[in-house]
């Protein structure tokens, strides 16, 4: 990701296999270095890029090892997270990206 496209993640171009969200928190950083600390233990994800604002990795599913884009962006002017995860193949993921947004979520408030 380019430093001048630092101000948000993509939008999901197709709703069916693409989640984006959006969670705002007083305690930003730590949140953000939380949050990262459970993608990396995602089973079969690998990160790709991890720097101080942006952290993008690649989770692939269990049986057809299709992979999934998931980024993470602190946009700390705004006290937000944005999450983006995406499948790079079909039309549809069968919510599969949806609920590892929703997993990462529930692990992140229970820290």
């Amino acid at each position: 990701m380019s430093l001048e496209n630092r101000n948000s993640l993509s939008p999901c171009l197709v709703n069916s296999n693409c989640t984006f969200v959006e969670w705002k928190f007083s305690d930003i950083d730590k949140k953000f270095l939380n949050l990262i600390e459970i993608a990396k233990h995602l089973p079969r994800t690998v990160v790709i890029e991890e720097e101080i604002d942006y952290w993008h990795g690649v989770s692939r599913s269990l049986v057809f090892r299709f992979p999934d884009d998931l980024e993470i962006l602190k946009l700390s002017n705004r006290n937000v997270i944005q999450v983006r995860s995406a499948s790079r193949i079909g039309v549809s993921d069968l919510g599969v990206n949806r609920n590892r947004v929703n997993l990462l979520y529930e692990r992140l408030m229970k820290i």
